[in-house]
Protein backbone atom coordinates (compact mmCIF):
# COMPACT_ATOMS: atom_id res chain seq x y z
CA UNK A 1 0.00 0.00 0.00
CA UNK A 2 0.77 3.37 -0.93
CA UNK A 3 2.76 5.72 1.96
CA UNK A 4 0.01 8.72 3.30
CA UNK A 5 0.90 11.80 2.38
CA UNK A 6 -0.77 13.98 5.04
CA UNK A 7 -0.80 17.11 3.07
CA UNK A 8 -3.11 15.77 0.74
CA UNK A 9 -5.46 14.70 3.63
CA UNK A 10 -7.82 16.90 4.23
CA UNK A 11 -10.21 17.11 7.05
CA UNK A 12 -13.65 19.24 5.63
CA UNK A 13 -15.96 20.89 8.34
CA UNK A 14 -19.16 19.68 8.41
CA UNK A 15 -18.34 16.42 6.34
CA UNK A 16 -17.78 12.94 8.09
CA UNK A 17 -14.72 11.04 7.29
CA UNK A 18 -11.30 12.52 6.08
CA UNK A 19 -10.49 13.17 2.16
CA UNK A 20 -7.73 12.21 0.13
CA UNK A 21 -7.02 16.07 -2.32
CA UNK A 22 -7.76 15.00 -6.27
CA UNK A 23 -7.19 18.20 -8.06
CA UNK A 24 -8.28 21.90 -7.86
CA UNK A 25 -11.58 22.56 -9.65
CA UNK A 26 -12.55 26.06 -10.90
CA UNK A 27 -14.54 27.19 -7.46
CA UNK A 28 -12.62 25.10 -4.86
CA UNK A 29 -10.94 21.36 -5.09
CA UNK A 30 -12.03 18.31 -5.91
CA UNK A 31 -11.54 15.53 -3.34
CA UNK A 32 -12.33 11.90 -2.54
CA UNK A 33 -14.00 10.50 0.89
CA UNK A 34 -11.51 7.73 1.88
CA UNK A 35 -13.98 5.38 2.96
CA UNK A 36 -17.07 5.58 0.55
CA UNK A 37 -14.45 6.54 -2.48
CA UNK A 38 -17.08 8.91 -4.05
CA UNK A 39 -15.40 12.07 -4.86
CA UNK A 40 -17.28 15.62 -4.48
CA UNK A 41 -16.83 19.37 -4.89
CA UNK A 42 -15.96 21.80 -2.33
CA UNK A 43 -16.48 25.33 -2.41
CA UNK A 44 -13.77 27.92 -2.00
CA UNK A 45 -16.04 28.24 1.21
CA UNK A 46 -15.61 25.06 2.49
CA UNK A 47 -13.18 25.08 5.54
CA UNK A 48 -11.01 22.71 4.73
CA UNK A 49 -7.77 21.59 6.77
CA UNK A 50 -4.75 19.60 5.81
CA UNK A 51 -3.93 16.76 8.58
CA UNK A 52 -0.02 18.15 7.89
CA UNK A 53 -0.85 21.49 8.89
CA UNK A 54 -2.64 20.02 12.27
CA UNK A 55 -0.66 20.57 15.47
CA UNK A 56 -1.81 19.86 19.14
CA UNK A 57 -0.84 22.11 21.85
CA UNK A 58 1.96 20.50 24.61
CA UNK A 59 3.18 22.62 27.68
CA UNK A 60 6.55 23.57 25.63
CA UNK A 61 5.49 23.77 21.58
CA UNK A 62 3.04 22.52 19.15
CA UNK A 63 3.66 18.86 18.44
CA UNK A 64 2.53 17.83 14.80
CA UNK A 65 -0.10 15.68 14.40
CA UNK A 66 1.49 13.25 12.29
CA UNK A 67 3.97 12.60 15.40
CA UNK A 68 0.90 12.40 17.51
CA UNK A 69 -0.15 9.74 15.15
CA UNK A 70 3.06 8.08 15.26
CA UNK A 71 2.96 7.80 18.98
CA UNK A 72 -0.63 6.40 19.06
CA UNK A 73 0.51 3.89 16.36
CA UNK A 74 3.23 2.95 18.08
CA UNK A 75 1.49 2.79 21.92
CA UNK A 76 -0.86 0.71 20.04
CA UNK A 77 1.28 -1.64 17.73
CA UNK A 78 -0.84 -0.38 14.93
CA UNK A 79 -3.88 -1.83 16.15
CA UNK A 80 -7.03 0.11 16.71
CA UNK A 81 -7.27 3.09 18.83
CA UNK A 82 -10.01 3.97 21.74
CA UNK A 83 -13.61 4.23 20.53
CA UNK A 84 -14.20 8.10 20.10
CA UNK A 85 -17.51 7.61 21.70
CA UNK A 86 -15.49 5.51 24.63
CA UNK A 87 -15.51 7.17 28.15
CA UNK A 88 -14.08 10.48 28.43
CA UNK A 89 -11.31 10.17 30.98
CA UNK A 90 -10.38 7.04 29.54
CA UNK A 91 -9.40 8.96 26.41
CA UNK A 92 -7.50 11.64 28.56
CA UNK A 93 -5.66 8.71 30.14
CA UNK A 94 -4.99 7.28 26.81
CA UNK A 95 -3.34 10.54 25.29
CA UNK A 96 -1.72 11.10 28.68
CA UNK A 97 0.50 8.22 28.08
CA UNK A 98 0.77 9.15 24.07
CA UNK A 99 1.34 12.94 24.66
CA UNK A 100 2.54 13.22 28.59
CA UNK A 101 3.12 17.00 28.35
CA UNK A 102 -0.58 17.95 26.41
CA UNK A 103 -1.70 21.56 27.38
CA UNK A 104 -4.81 20.43 29.03
CA UNK A 105 -5.84 23.58 28.55
CA UNK A 106 -5.68 24.08 25.52
CA UNK A 107 -6.04 20.54 23.98
CA UNK A 108 -9.76 19.54 24.51
CA UNK A 109 -11.15 16.27 25.18
CA UNK A 110 -13.37 17.24 21.48
CA UNK A 111 -9.94 17.48 19.89
CA UNK A 112 -8.44 13.88 21.11
CA UNK A 113 -12.01 12.48 20.05
CA UNK A 114 -11.87 13.57 16.58
CA UNK A 115 -7.79 12.23 16.67
CA UNK A 116 -9.07 9.06 17.62
CA UNK A 117 -11.25 9.13 14.61
CA UNK A 118 -8.62 10.31 12.54
CA UNK A 119 -6.24 7.71 13.37
CA UNK A 120 -8.80 5.15 13.22
CA UNK A 121 -9.77 5.61 9.90
CA UNK A 122 -6.04 6.38 8.32
CA UNK A 123 -5.64 2.68 9.76
CA UNK A 124 -8.26 1.55 7.91
CA UNK A 125 -7.99 3.23 4.60
CA UNK A 126 -4.75 4.48 4.01
CA UNK A 127 -1.66 3.76 6.18
CA UNK A 128 0.13 4.99 9.07
CA UNK A 129 3.21 5.41 7.03
CA UNK A 130 3.84 8.40 6.06
CA UNK A 131 5.09 9.62 2.55
CA UNK A 132 7.54 11.78 3.58
CA UNK A 133 9.59 10.04 6.31
CA UNK A 134 12.34 8.74 4.38
CA UNK A 135 13.26 12.80 3.16
CA UNK A 136 13.56 13.09 7.17
CA UNK A 137 15.63 10.27 7.74
CA UNK A 138 17.66 10.86 5.26
CA UNK A 139 18.06 15.34 6.50
CA UNK A 140 18.60 13.50 9.85
CA UNK A 141 21.91 11.39 8.33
Amino acid sequence: MEKTDLKKILSISGEHGLFNYLAQAKAGLIAENLETKKRATFGAHARVSSLADIAIYTETEELPLKEVLRRMAGKLNGGEAPSPKGDPRAIEKFFGEVVPDYDADRFYTSHMKKILEWYNCLRQYATLEFADDEEEETKAE
